[in-house]
């Protein structure tokens, strides 16, 4: 552990120029591939990075020619590109007040959500503006319980449903391997030489880069509190002056945290998914907290992290 660091076997390199599709396409094809584990970042309509990089890695994992093009047969799996969502009267319990300073996110019970704006758009993986655009003439800036809104038709993620706690070792799941590559910023799962998932990240900084090498889980937190201690963030060292930062969807983790055998490096949540794959993170690997609770799902305790470039 802690060794040069192996990129899959099956390894290819993914075309640059793929095909562009026109909005419904795009959307009804990032549904298909989110509601199967091959993440295409938020949901937007747009033939985005994330998109094509997603695309390629479910047709590689089907053993499919890999092109951008659009089987029919892939838009056929999504019989409707849009659900409605009607706001529920417990949506509220998770909204709260927010603060972009950790010496005030202490003193808050959670790190809930701002507004149920911010609820839905995560909860169905999108982009707000995106939300905006096929609810026109509703001010989702006023959403209350019972209003209806139009979401894309993904699995949603419900945060009413995650428990705090540590997950238990899944020995279903001990032959699996992850790989991250901090090149193309996307993390993929594979069980033996099978792929089975890819989802789009955030791989450490300029300051603090994401460490290459082999490393390992040694564990999985759900809903977990988080130490701001600028030492670490900055420098990588403990200080003396921190802050603990209750749990909740917009805990600088999100609602994971993925400890490696790396001191104070992780593959976590975030409170921001809108710059997935653009901000940087400080040596962790960051996905959208949608992702992060599927990664959840499919790992477990004392797989292989293999983190390369």
């Amino acid at each position: 552990i802690g060794a040069a660091a192996a990129k899959p076997a099956v390894e290819k390199t993914i075309p640059v120029a793929l095909p562009n599709y026109d909005e419904a396409t795009s959307t009804r094809l990032q549904v298909f591939l989110d509601n199967n584990d091959f993440g295409p970042g938020k949901i937007d309509g747009q033939m985005g990075e994330f998109f094509r990089k997603a695309l390629v890695h479910y047709k590689r994992a089907m053993h499919l020619p890999e092109t951008g093009a659009v089987d029919q047969w892939l838009l056929d799996q999504v019989p409707e590109t849009f659900t409605t969502f009607v706001i529920p009267p417990e949506a509220e319990n998770f909204i709260g007040p927010v603060s972009d300073k950790p010496s005030e996110q202490s003193k808050l019970k959670a790190l809930k959500y701002g507004s149920l704006l911010e609820l839905v758009a995560e909860r169905f993986h999108s982009a707000e503006n995106y939300l905006r655009k096929i609810n026109p003439g509703i001010n989702l800036d006023t959403l209350k319980p019972g209003d209806s809104v139009v979401v894309p038709n993904v699995l949603p993620f419900k945060i009413e449903d995650l428990q705090e706690g540590f997950a238990q070792p899944d020995p279903a799941f001990a032959n699996r391997k992850i790989y991250v590559d901090t090149k193309d910023r996307f993390l993929l799962i594979y069980e033996d030489k099978q792929l089975v998932a890819e989802f789009p990240i955030t791989p450490g900084s300029t300051t603090l880069p994401a460490p290459l090498g082999l490393w390992k889980i040694l564990g999985i937190a759900t809903l977990p509190t988080f130490r701001h201690d600028e030492g670490v963030l900055q420098h990588g060292v403990k200080s003396d002056t921190f802050f603990d930062l209750p749990p909740g969807p917009n805990n600088p983790v999100g609602i994971l945290w993925m400890g490696l055998n790396k001191p104070h490096v992780g593959i976590h949540g975030t409170n921001n998914p809108e710059t997935i794959g653009r901000a940087a993170s400080h040596g962790c690997i960051r996905t959208a907290n949608w992702d992060a609770a599927r990664i959840r799902e499919l790992v477990t305790v004392g797989n292989p992290v293999s983190i390369f470039r």
